[in-house]
């Protein structure tokens, strides 16, 4: 992370700009921000990239294709560019982790036990990408984040995007040369067994610092690799030997003879430590450092320039057929208690599956550092902030400025007409959304009221909402942020999984009308606002 360049523009698409991430093939990314200050990593695409044909229609379709993908092991797609405008971007939550291929070239491979889990959990997020009708195509270790809770798959959507314009301007083949799978050299094929193929080389690089087809102190050219990859079998030397044959399968040539990402979380064993649990040798403090940097980013970002609600952004472009609001995941936690990690496996039920959470804001997965307050610095990646935490930032304004305002004490309800996209599966068609919002007397950093929301799941008729309780997170004008620290099914017979740690931005409209703020995660079919009832 660096400071801007004189040359960089301070806001893209109304989101300010706090620094430069980095820079790859595909644009600059830099660190923004939300109107209520959730960190996101905007990400620029190049000039040249937007002026290919087709390129922008590609570009909004598999964004919106992306956005569908929410799992613990995912980064969540949180704005994008409208159709027309340029520079396009792109907003994705921001995580204050390395990549694999940083921290093994600061560090050296990983342990045993930590390429298991890494293993089993990017297996479980392929899995999520999967069963969403979707390919990555561009698994390498760059484009891994050493999560505080989990792993992270990143940098998907834009990728596939590029591809048609690759093809077309070099006439070669997509994907990073020493982690594609033979079919896409030799065919341009980037399905789902590709992936397959290409997690395997990069828990290869975790475990031994080089990939399958490099050998140790070589810089071999991209066709090199890439005939290697085609007609050589792997260099596994050196990867530890509980883990040769799952890799070894996956390694296979064939994309039919590779395990699918359905079938992988049980080749690493049932055994096989959650990543929390086995995190390699100094990560902690390292994800301790990069997230107080990025508190002080975000505390110097308010104090110049107080968080506004932003205006809303043209109408993105309609979701393909199929498409619903995005699963919850995660079970409901309690007051200052860390759930635990989401269950592998097979699906256990419908309606855990299905898009519950919450009312207003679907339960995004929260996978960004925790930037609401001193706290303990934990991450929201799974995560729970203290019941009592500190202010976001310090204040000399008086004690009535940091409370909730006496005229939005009261109930507030509002009523949307539900979603009728869904798969059925992994996403719920609903034919209404009720929420009922009570807020009562509560200083900032204090549980402030509860949100109860009934989501009528079509067919069945199920109540698959949740009902959480809020905390005032910030206190601003003429808007409110809320975070819900605990959530649970409004109908616990159901078995629905809630997600805590949503957040809302609610603005006054009038004496008796809250608007919702929507930052990229709202479930479709939701109410806008909300009226006052007493």
């Amino acid at each position: 992370m660096r400071s801007l360049d004189p040359t960089d523009p301070t806001a893209v698409g109304g989101y300010p700009l706090l620094a430069r991430l980095g820079e790859g093939g595909m644009g600059q990314v830099f660190l923004s921000r939300t109107s209520s200050g959730r960190p996101l990593a905007l990400k620029t695409v190049r000039s040249e990239l937007g002026r290919d044909p087709g390129f922008e229609d590609r570009f909004a379709r598999e964004i919106a294709s992306s956005d569908q993908v929410r799992s613990p092991w995912t980064v969540a797609v949180v704005d994008y560019s409208a159709p027309g405008q340029h520079p396009q971007w792109l907003a994705t939550e921001y995580v204050a982790a390395p990549t694999l291929a940083d921290w093994v070239h600061r560090h050296g491979p990983l342990p045993e036990a930590a390429v298991r889990a890494l293993g089993a959990e990017l297996a479980e997020g392929l899995r999520a990408v999967h069963r969403s009708g979707l390919a990555h195509r561009d698994v390498k270790p760059s484009n891994v984040l050493l999560g505080r809770r989990h792993p992270l798959l990143i940098d998907f959507g834009i990728a596939r995007a590029a591809d048609d314009t690759r093809h077309t301007r070099t006439g070669g083949v997509i994907g990073s040369p020493g982690y594609m799978a033979p079919e896409q050299v030799t065919d341009g094929a980037a399905a789902e067994p590709g992936d397959v193929f290409a997690l395997a080389a990069v828990l290869v690089y975790a475990a031994t610092g080089e990939g399958p087809f490099l050998r140790r102190g070589e810089e071999p050219s991209a066709a090199q690799l890439l005939y290697r990859i085609v007609h050589e079998e792997p260099r596994l030397d050196g990867v530890p030997p509980s883990l040769l044959p799952v890799l070894a399968a996956c390694l296979h040539k064939s994309p039919q003879s590779r395990p699918t990402a359905q079938e992988l979380p049980a080749r690493f064993g049932t055994g096989t430590p959650e990543w929390a649990a086995v995190p390699p040798p100094g990560l902690a403090e390292d994800l301790a450092a990069r997230e107080a940097e990025l508190r002080a980013l975000l505390a110097a970002s308010t104090a110049a320039e107080p968080p506004r609600i932003a205006p809303a952004p043209p109408p993105a472009p309609a979701l393909p057929p199929g498409f619903g609001p995005p699963p919850a995941y995660g079970p409901a936690a309690g007051i200052g208690t860390a759930p635990p990690a989401a269950p592998r496996g097979p699906a256990r039920t419908r309606t855990a599956l299905v898009a519950v959470g919450v009312p207003v804001v679907a339960a995004a997965v929260a996978v960004a550092v925790w930037w609401g307050g001193a706290g303990d610095g934990k991450a929201t990646d799974g995560t729970s902030p203290s019941a009592t935490p500190s202010p976001s930032a310090p204040s000399s304004r008086p004690a009535a400025a940091n409370a909730l305002p006496a005229s939005w004490v009261g109930t507030w309800q509002g009523t949307g007409p539900g979603s009728t996209a869904g798969d059925g599966v992994f996403s719920a068609r609903t034919t209404k959304v009720s929420v009922t919002l009570t807020l009562h007397a509560a200083g900032r950093g204090d549980l402030v009221g509860r949100q109860v929301s009934h989501v009528t799941e079509a067919g069945s008729g199920d109540d698959i909402g949740c009902t959480e309780t809020l905390r005032l997170q910030e206190t601003h004008a003429t808007s409110m942020v809320f975070q819900a620290v605990t959530s649970t099914p409004t109908d616990p017979s159901l078995g629905v999984v809630c997600r805590s740690g949503n957040v809302y931005t609610l603005s006054k409209q009038g004496a008796d009308t809250l608007a919702l703020g929507d930052e990229g995660s709202q479930t479709a079919g939701s109410p806008t606002h909300l009226e006052r009832v007493t």
